[in-house]
């Protein structure tokens, strides 16, 4: 049977550990310093037997009203999307797909102009796949700090960066770093598949929203993650992205 960890408009003062898909996982969901309201992160993680799993990240939108409910939605649609597969995970990346769908059409029919960005990692033995829409960051990366693979945003700023137009430095400072192209409950959403990728046994996938890579380097991320305790990395990865979220106050 299934079984789903819903995370939706807390505030953790550290990373939780959980078994998935017979790997490690630590989830850590903060709300931005200095924003009153709910935290507009959401994330899960659904346990597929004792080889499979989905991971889930979503960011309701910025400037757009009910981005936590969005996120809410988007992340529940995936999760009840997974659990009608039961163990059945040869159907799990129609399900997934599925489930965006479903979430699209949730955030839509709020009818009050809410989005938000959907990031999906399924894991299966050794092998793994992602699924994005909007700028939430997939990553994954080996023992030594070697980067395999990313993501890249549904941004003007990171199509930028990809066609090597702007300095992935200077991204970070760029007027238009907020703007998102692609998000679920605007019109024409497509979600965008990974390649199927082989994990080596010491490689980290990284599952994040915007939070994380608006204010950290890649190279800060990377860098956190190869050494010491998984857990212990997550929450020095928060400390340092709270710190740059609470100067630009």
């Amino acid at each position: 049977m299934n079984k789903a960890h819903i995370f939706t408009d807390v505030d953790m003062t550290g990373g939780e550990r959980f078994e998935l898909g017979g790997g490690e996982a630590v989830v850590l969901s903060i709300r931005k310093p200095g924003r009153d309201g709910p935290n507009e992160d959401a994330a899960a993680l659904i346990s597929i037997g004792e080889e499979a799993g989905v991971a889930v990240v979503s960011d309701g939108a910025g400037g757009h009203p009910e981005g936590a409910e969005a996120a809410t939605l988007a992340v529940r649609a995936v999760c009840d999307a997974v659990a009608e597969l039961g163990k059945d995970i040869q159907n799990l990346r129609g399900a997934i797909i599925n489930g965006f769908e479903s979430a699209d059409r949730a955030i839509s029919a709020l009818g009050t102009g809410a989005a938000a960005t959907l990031a999906v990692v399924e894991v299966q033995g050794t092998k793994m796949r992602s699924y994005h829409a909007g700028d939430s960051m997939v990553l994954v990366m080996g023992q030594r700090g070697r980067v395999k693979w990313q993501t890249i945003p549904h941004s003007p700023v990171g199509y930028a960066v990809e066609a090597g137009l702007l300095d992935a430095g200077e991204a970070l400072h760029h007027e238009d770093l907020h703007i998102v192209s692609n998000l679920l409950g605007a019109k024409d959403m497509r979600i965008e598949l990974g390649a199927t990728l082989t994990l080596a046994p010491h490689d980290t996938v990284v599952l994040a929203s915007d939070g994380l890579s608006d204010n950290l380097h890649l190279d800060e991320i990377v860098e956190h993650l190869r050494k010491g305790p998984l857990p212990r990395a997550v929450d020095g990865l928060a400390a340092l992205g709270r710190q740059r979220m609470e100067l630009s106050l």
